[in-house]
């Protein structure tokens, strides 16, 4: 990762994302508790309740993304941040479908007595929870400076090498007094 500062443009995109992160936790956490603000009408989770919860979990993922992103400084892409990036789509597929099972036939309840259950609830907060561990590892890792040491490895263990024969030269010739084993 390069270890050049972020230009105050940067810095600026970067409130900007999170900006649409924390309205996407405000709109998550709307959607998942909608009596905060007055909006609870119905004692069951509806379509409508599902659609703003995760809503706002989209915004909130894609703001961290995008947020991580400009803080990666055009760095390259390592395994672990490129796994990251796929955990954080994973974890809102999971979100999703455990959100959406009984509308989509995948749970328990058919239409239109539907019920968020708490399998469904177990289902939405490791999709949560998958994302986030996504966004950690797309973190950059930090550098490390000159004057840190390095953690201490054990010794290699040095084994002897074993010669190879060429195979252009030739095999030494059998002793001419040692007794012939097919006679």
């Amino acid at each position: 990762m390069p270890s050049r500062q972020l230009t105050p443009r940067q810095v600026r995109w970067a409130r900007r994302w999170m900006t649409l992160v924390l309205i996407g936790l405000f709109i998550f956490i709307i959607g998942i508790e909608p009596d905060l603000i007055g909006m609870d009408r119905s004692p069951v989770v509806g379509f409508v309740q599902v659609g703003v919860w995760l809503t706002g979990l989209a915004l909130l993922l894609v703001g961290a993304y995008a947020t991580v992103r400009v803080v990666r400084n055009a760095g390259p892409n390592s395994l672990r941040a490129d796994i990251g990036l796929r955990l954080i789509a994973t974890g809102y597929v999971v979100a999703a479908t455990a959100s959406l099972a009984d509308f989509i036939g995948l749970g328990a309840q058919h239409l239109p007595n539907v019920s968020f259950g708490p399998i469904q609830v177990i289902g939405l907060a490791v999709g949560v929870l998958i994302s986030l561990l996504g966004v950690l590892l797309y973190w950059p890792r930090r550098e490390r400076r000159r004057g840190e040491e390095r953690r201490r490895r054990l010794p290699r263990l040095r084994l002897p090498r074993f010669r190879r024969r060429d195979r252009t030269s030739k095999a030494p010739d059998r002793d001419a007094t040692a007794p012939d084993s097919d006679a």
